[in-house]
């Protein structure tokens, strides 16, 4: 079961997507903006992790399709381990990047890296760029 990131109105499935891919429910976030005080990474996302979540409670995926949020996360689960409600927000991030990733969408095209970037960067940071990054 596909879910497209289009849709224009609240969509009870994208939630019910979201929720078998992450294991978390949505629902439960009440607003309280924690997620995106304790982020390291806020400054560099098109919009905030309390609002990223504010946008998936609604299942409004066609406005978190073109954002860098769940991209730029650094899975680091600072916002996951001060969540009053006990969301794994790092996990919805990863849910979100799954479901791109899941249309065999490449975030990044490693063949258009330049080989200097390559040759400078340790072998694990690519390893895992590579899994976060490409289907």
């Amino acid at each position: 079961m596909t879910i497209e990131m289009t849709a224009k109105t609240p969509s009870l499935p994208a939630i019910a997507r979201l929720k078998e891919l992450s294991g978390e429910s949505v629902k439960l976030c009440m607003q309280c903006a924690t997620c995106t005080g304790m982020c390291p990474m806020a400054q560099e996302m098109d919009i905030s992790p309390r609002r990223v979540m504010h946008l998936a409670q609604f299942g409004l995926l066609d406005r978190l399709s073109g954002v860098n949020s769940y991209w730029k996360c650094a899975s680091c689960h600072a916002c996951s381990v001060k969540c009053p409600r006990g969301i794994d927000i790092a996990r919805v991030m990863e849910a979100l990047r799954q479901q791109v990733l899941r249309k065999s969408r490449n975030h990044i095209e490693p063949s258009a890296l330049p080989r200097e970037t390559v040759a400078e960067m340790p072998q694990i940071a690519l390893v895992a760029g590579f899994r976060k990054f490409t289907s």
